[in-house]
């Protein structure tokens, strides 16, 4: 716990029933008891530029960390390859981190795509804490499980579907991820690049270009910088979804 994180709570503050992700994070659900002690355990919330590194492929495993704010691509450096796989994307609320309980080092980086903040869980505690109150318990496992589902999506996302397909199913994915945090689903930023989203899809950056604009002359979506507005919703769900 650091010493600012002391200070506050001497003030009396209670720092996961202040943050207005609180229901949509690993704490929704627990006891004012178990979040008491969950609130404990964190260390506050560290920020992050744009590039920097907040895990390194290969270092031990330590902590879990949450997004309270800002955006991370996760990243893997491939044997006898020198360029690296965008494998995720995490927005505020997520859990980061998951994949490497168990492990002795983390499989991949994570990288903050903008100014970021997040919340490190120290893991033996965390362990700790879960073994204690049930709640905690059954969130971390339904983070596993969302974890799996989304590697499923993933593996489905890539096997024999085309460019746009795979584009719309992305942008879906994402406004879903947004709507369910108290977001709009038909505006948001797109932080990470378009050679980012073209790693992710296994597609070429041209490409990502070339459907992004076919999408923007055909009303599907509106993009201004790095904002993306959904025009018709409808239209990339049945794009999406197409066998």
């Amino acid at each position: 716990m650091t010493t600012a994180s002391q200070t506050q709570r001497r003030q009396g503050e209670r720092h996961c029933e202040g943050c207005s992700l609180h229901s949509a994070c690993l704490t929704r659900g627990l006891t004012q008891a178990a979040l008491d002690a969950f609130d404990e355990i964190i260390v506050q919330p560290q920020p992050l530029k744009r590039g920097q590194e907040l895990v390194r492929q290969g270092q031990p495993f330590r902590s879990l960390y949450l997004v309270r704010t800002g955006s991370l691509k996760q990243v893997m450096r491939l044997p006898g390859r020198q360029d690296e796989q965008v494998i995720h994307f995490y927005l505020p609320s997520e859990a980061v981190g998951l994949e490497a309980i168990g492990e002795a080092s983390c499989p991949a980086s994570v990288v903050a795509l903008e100014t970021t903040f997040v919340c490190e869980l120290p893991f033996e505690q965390l362990e700790s804490l879960a073994v204690r109150h049930d709640a905690l318990r059954a969130e971390l496992m339904r983070c596993m499980s969302r974890e799996l589902r989304g590697d499923q999506r993933q593996v489905c996302l890539l096997s024999g579907r085309t460019a746009e397909q795979r584009l719309a199913a992305f942008l879906l994915g994402l406004s879903q991820r947004f709507h369910a945090r108290g977001y709009s689903r038909y505006r948001f930023q797109l932080t990470m690049s378009r050679a980012d989203m073209g790693s992710h899809l296994g597609l070429a950056l041209e490409t990502v270009s070339r459907v992004m604009g076919r999408f923007q002359r055909q009303g599907l979506v509106k993009v201004s910088g790095r904002e993306l507005t959904i025009r018709s919703l409808e239209g990339l769900e049945a794009l999406g979804e197409e066998p």
